[in-house]
């Protein structure tokens, strides 16, 4: 069989949002666990704007991908307009156009779409309204039309809704990792919660397991909306005393902090911000802090569906609790090295060559002149190779 014939048996897909906690691990996991199975492209933002229809049409036209799994989504403060044109427009454009080749379109969504309270099912989705914000109603509005265009089009879709994601390899401060930098910090002096407040999490390193099994089983899954969340939902001030005591911290103080004060704090903190601005000093207020009465209600999601699921997970009994000693290293250790938090740098990466970059560099460019700079010599004897098979010629 050629090369060639081999490449045409892979399905041939485009991953929307590549760069986000989500899309960057889909994109990994497609590439190194099943490059014989997938073709995955990951057009940036520079090649493919999903706010731009035109780039859209452009591309998937070139492209002719088997399917699209879009994972992008504006930031949680984004204002209307980016909210709109790229959770909304932008899911609905993509849509449109796999409408059009007849392919299948995975969307991921989130449980901002869903009320609080517990065991929340995939149908209870909160009424659309003016209140809530830019960025639940736009994922609201998405599902809405997707499932629209599925009864009315045909289209084969699949919504997987994520709760509070972790995992690694999220390069900016957001949802669990917010909470993670916030302990770490030392900057949470109590707990902004009540007690046994529960939340159900998303273990990111697992999802693409799941959309995998998505794209192999489309007749079971077309046209359907399901939670992607760890079997069991999590106490919030039980995680947070966790972390504490993984840290060797002392704070937060366990004194928990009802919610009528968190918003007078809050409100002050406005006027602060805007104060600042006066002289020309931007502030901003973590886009978080927009969630801070979930941090006061239960938000449970149900897993029933996603029973069947488990038959394929990687990892059944691994959770937030077996994860948080990994991620705790791979975030401070990341932080550390961005200056963002100076508390834990020597014991997560400190090492002999940082010492002396930073008070013998004269030593160490010598060092390096001496023992380092040579060719790479697997590159020289390709390079060798490649001359003497060329000069046969």
């Amino acid at each position: 069989m050629t090369q060639e014939s081999e490449k045409k048996q892979r399905r041939l897909g485009v991953l929307i949002g590549g760069s986000g906690l989500i899309g960057g691990t889909l994109a990994h996991y497609f590439k190194s666990k099943t490059p014989e199975e997938f073709d995955i492209r990951a057009p940036s933002s520079k090649k493919l704007s999903i706010r731009n229809s035109q780039d859209i049409v452009s591309y998937l036209k070139r492209v002719r991908p088997d399917f699209v799994i879009n994972a992008a989504m504006a930031s949680l403060d984004s204002d209307a307009q980016l909210a709109f044109e790229t959770n909304y427009l932008g899911t609905v454009n993509m849509a449109r156009a796999c409408s059009a080749l007849n392919i299948s379109y995975i969307h991921m969504s989130s449980a901002a779409v869903l009320p609080h309270g517990k065991n929340i099912t995939e149908d209870n989705r909160l009424p659309l309204s003016p209140e809530m914000t830019n960025y639940a109603k736009s994922k609201l509005m998405a599902e809405t039309t997707l499932a629209h265009m599925g009864e009315t089009m045909g289209l084969d879709y699949t919504v997987v809704r994520v709760a509070i994601v972790y995992g690694e390899h999220d390069h900016k401060i957001q949802g669990f990792h917010r909470l993670l930098f916030s302990i770490a910090d030392e900057s949470m002096p109590f707990l902004f919660t009540k007690r046994k407040v529960e939340h159900s999490y998303s273990n990111a390193n697992k999802l693409p397991y799941f959309v995998h099994h998505v794209l192999n089983h489309r007749e079971e899954f077309s046209c359907q909306t399901y939670h992607f969340i760890d079997k069991d939902p999590v106490y919030l001030d039980e995680l947070i005393l966790k972390i504490r005591a993984y840290l060797e911290l002392k704070k937060p103080r366990e004194v928990y902090i009802p919610y009528s004060l968190v918003r007078l704090g809050k409100f002050f903190l406005d006027l602060l911000t805007n104060f600042l601005g006066w002289f020309g000093i931007v502030s901003r207020l973590p886009p978080e802090y927009m969630f801070l009465r979930d941090m006061y209600q239960h938000q449970t999601l149900s897993s029933e569906k996603l029973a069947l699921f488990r038959s394929v997970d990687p990892a059944p009994e691994e959770d937030i609790y077996t994860r948080l000693p990994s991620l705790i290293i791979y975030y401070l250790t990341r932080w550390g090295h961005l200056n963002l938090i100076t508390r834990y740098k020597n014991e997560f990466f400190a090492d002999s060559l940082e010492e002396d970059f930073l008070y013998h560099p004269e030593g160490l460019l010598e060092s390096i002149h001496k023992d380092s700079i040579a060719p790479f010599a697997e590159l020289v004897e390709a390079a060798d190779e490649e001359s003497s098979h060329l000069s046969k010629r």
